[in-house]
């Protein structure tokens, strides 16, 4: 009985039809699509057509196959594209569809639904298949053979137990291949990525892929090399080639040489899932069921680069232009040296009889003029100034070269009060010192900055060097924040002209450097015809700091071009340093003139500019609130101190006794009205402008830490030059043709400068894909961009006005310097 039961009930459930087979069933009276297959046990082989829609089913006991016959056409290269799709309701993540393609060399695979970065899922997926290029083909063109025929096979199968639908067809890309010059307009998701082939045609050696878009959503454009498979997907488009992501605006320079025997590349678009790599920020909620699709429209460009002869072209007009200014100077040379010969023409006119002895002492008149002493002290420091004097050459230095060079006694520092807190000062009271002592401490300044060059500059190389090999190595040029609209590589460089154009620093500073010995020597040489000239007329000539700024300015060029090598935020301090060290320089150089015994020594100077690009680093790697705030501090006090420093000529001491001695001026001399006005209004301004960009740092709170500082020293430099300039004016001192020329043209030049500059073409303030945003065409000879003309008029600016500071004075060579003022 039992047995009879089995039996009927064997037969009960064999007579039922299988799930699948009724689920096929229900879908035929349904189908609204053609190409809709009968549903079957086992794999199914299916002859497929391109251009048609199939719409299936597929299970862990139901897979399909699909067999597509494509036909090469002669000396045209197209692809396949597959376009598969289901629908979330059905197809989950533990139960996928695979879809597997197959082709004569390669294969690729996917699933549905598709997930990306592990979160986002997708149930519509476009995939281009490899185009066939192989020797074999080329062989049948070779051998007049006809076209061949290439098959390719799409496998479809499932684990579900439940059948899973889906949709698939396959097209044929015809417009896969990119022409020069010519624009396709493209559009992508993040799980429809597309790839097209560039082919160089003849002549035709470099190029440059532009991608722009109107939108800002992100996405990855890359440059691979002819391989299968194509790297197209989110997770692996970084794998090979150059890459690049971008919101608005891309563009990759494409060189024959590059691609290994290759002549033809791929240029493949990837939209992101989300848009984090761009803007730094993601959406934290995924689209739900990806209902709302990301599509980024834009529009892909091949355009030829430049040409040699083109690229040639542009380096020697650079160079010709910047020799052009050697040529000038020796023209001025020649007109100052055979009409206007005024070292010559010294030897007439400084008296002869004057005493050649450096021990000799000031006569009274020009030792107490304008002095607020009574008679009685006058006539006390006159006793006391002559023995101190006749060891003069002795005691008058404050550099340590040996212990005669320091002064030892008290009274040399009542002497120095006596000097230089009169009311009015002439140079003669601040240039007492030993010439030979100040000129070997001047010397420090060069001689120190070469040793500091040495020692910042070859690393700085070797890191930059670094930079560059890591681009090539890993393809990522998010790396370095170029301006890839106007980029043109050359070997290793992949910006050369924006690195080249920096040469203007180095060639005008090279010059700077020969215009300041021709003017050390014609002075040694008049010094040695007549030596009163040194002692008693014109302003002291040192030139030890011309000679230093000289070589900042040509090391700007060298730090710039390293900077621009690979321009990012970690080494943006290297494009700035010698920024600052030409700023202080310049001031100091202005300082020194009238006040050559008290000028800042090199050691503390390069100290302080070590600590002011300490900061500078700190700001950009931890500009927080904190930073800002203290910097704000720093600013304020360094303000002030420097102010007592210059008012009283160093004649003060920071200590508790300050407030003391401040009270007892007020009391005595009254605060109402300053002994040193000019000083004072120059102080007043310069803490107003100072204390206004110390609140709006502390405010804004830049994250370019560094250009702030950099404006800082810039607006102060160009206060205290206006303020010299003003002055000589205000004394009727005359202002020569030369400087005058250089003036006028130093001022054009930095307003044309400064509006090249604003253009903002990339900032490393945001990240990579958006600083690209700004970037722009070539403004000059299809090869130099806007910052570069920035670096060619900036170098000649500084270059003017060093000049400025060179001839500024040259109106009183023939003045007593018991006569020239001192502001």
């Amino acid at each position: 009985m039992p047995r009879t039961v089995c039996l009927i009930l064997y037969a009960f459930f064999v007579t039922l039809p299988h799930p699948s087979v009724a689920l096929s069933n229900v879908l035929s009276k349904n189908r609204v699509n053609v190409g809709w297959t009968p549903q079957a046990h086992g794999n199914q082989r299916i002859g497929a057509e391109f251009g048609q829609v199939y719409n299936n089913t597929v299970s862990v006991n139901v897979s399909h196959t699909y067999r597509f016959t494509y036909t090469d056409k002669t000396n045209q290269t197209s692809a396949i594209r597959i376009h598969v799709s289901s629908s979330y309701k059905n197809v989950t993540q533990a139960y996928p569809i695979l879809f597997v393609v197959r082709q004569q060399r390669s294969i690729l695979s996917w699933q549905v639904p598709l997930v990306l970065q592990n979160v986002f899922e997708y149930f519509s997926v476009s995939r281009t298949l490899c185009p066939v290029i192989d020797t074999d083909e080329e062989a049948q063109v070779a051998i007049g053979a006809g076209p061949k025929d290439q098959i390719i096979s799409v496998d479809v199968s499932s684990f579900s137990d439940v059948p899973q639908f889906y949709s698939l067809n396959a097209s044929v890309v015809e417009q896969f291949v990119l022409e020069t010059e010519v624009s396709l307009d493209v559009n992508v998701s993040a799980s429809e990525p597309k790839y097209y082939k560039y082919e160089f045609p003849a002549g035709i050696d470099s190029v440059v892929v532009h991608a722009l878009s109107e939108d800002s959503l992100c996405m990855v454009l890359s440059i691979q090399n002819l391989h299968c498979p194509v790297f197209d997907l989110d997770r692996n488009v970084e794998f090979t080639g150059e890459y690049q992501t971008m919101t608005k605006k891309a563009a990759i320079t494409v060189q024959r040489d590059q691609l290994k025997g290759d002549n033809a590349f791929y240029v493949v678009i990837v939209l992101n899932p989300n848009d984090f790599e761009c803007s730094g920020v993601e959406k934290i909620v995924p689209p739900a069921g990806a209902t709302k699709k990301r599509i980024k429209m834009l529009t892909v460009t091949v355009q030829q680069s430049i040409t040699d002869d083109e690229f040639y072209k542009a380096v020697f007009a650079t160079l010709g232009a910047f020799l052009s200014f050697y040529l000038a100077a020796f023209i001025v040379h020649f007109i100052y040296h055979y009409i206007d010969n005024r070292y010559g023409s010294n030897e007439d006119i400084l008296p002869e009889e004057e005493s050649d002895n450096p021990s000799a002492p000031i006569s009274a008149s020009g030792a107490n003029y304008g002095t607020t002493q009574t008679t009685e002290s006058s006539a006390a420091a006159k006793d006391m100034v002559s023995p101190v004097l006749t060891s003069q050459a002795h005691h008058d230095s404050d550099s340590s070269l040996d212990e005669t060079d320091i002064d030892l006694l008290q009274d040399a520092d009542l002497e120095k009060d006596v000097f230089r807190t009169k009311t009015f000062l002439y140079v003669a009271d601040l240039a007492r010192k030993n010439r030979k002592v100040l000129a070997k401490k001047y010397k420090l300044y060069h001689w120190s900055l070469i040793t500091v060059a040495i020692f910042y500059g070859l690393p700085v190389i070797q890191l930059v060097i670094t930079y560059q090999k890591v681009l090539h190595v890993t393809g990522n040029e998010d790396i370095c924040y170029y301006n890839f609209l106007c980029a043109h590589p050359l070997g290793v460089l992949s910006a050369f002209n924006n690195v080249f154009s920096n040469a203007g620093y180095i060639l005008l500073g090279i010059l700077f450097l020969g215009l300041t010995w021709r003017r050390d020597f014609l002075n040694k040489k008049a010094i040695e015809n007549n030596s009163i000239y040194e002692k008693k007329y014109g302003i002291p000539q040192h030139f030890g700091l011309f000679y230093a700024m000289g070589l900042a300015l040509a090391m700007e060029g060298v730090m710039s071009g390293c900077y621009h090598v690979c321009p990012s935020y970690s080494n943006f301090q290297f494009d700035t340093a010698f920024m600052y060290v030409i700023a202080v320089l310049s001031m100091l150089k202005i300082y020194q003139t009238r006040h050559p015994d008290i000028s800042a020594t090199a050691y503390a100077t390069y100290l302080v500019l070590a600590f002011i690009i300490f900061i500078a680093v700190i700001g950009v790697v931890y500009g927080t609130v904190w930073f800002w705030l203290i910097l704000t501090i720093i600013h304020v006090l360094a303000s002030i101190a420097l102010s007592a420093q210059i008012y009283y000529m160093g004649r003060w001491q920071l200590n508790l006794g300050v407030f003391k001695r401040i009270w007892n001026i007020c009391k005595t001399d009254g605060c109402g009205r300053p002994v040193y006005m000019d000083r004072m209004v120059m102080l007043v301004i310069a803490n107003v402008a100072n204390w206004s960009l110390a609140i709006y740092g502390m405010i804004t709170q830049p994250k370019d830490a560094a250009s702030y500082l950099l404006a800082v020293f810039i607006i102060n430099l160009l206060l205290y030059t206006t303020f010299y300039i003003v002055m000589k004016l205000r004394f009727r001192e005359k202002i020569l043709l030369l400087p005058v020329i250089y003036i006028i043209l130093a001022a054009v030049t930095w307003g044309f400068a400064l509006y090249f500059f604003m253009s903002k073409l990339t900032t490393w303030e945001v990240t990579p894909a958006m600083s690209r945003e700004g970037n722009k065409e070539c403004f000059v000879l299809d090869f130099y961009d806007e910052h570069d003309i920035w670096h060619f008029l900036s170098a000649i600016a500084l270059f003017l006005s060093f000049m400025i500071l060179l001839t500024l004075d040259d109106d009183l060579i023939r003045k007593p310097r018991d006569k020239i003022p001192v502001f």
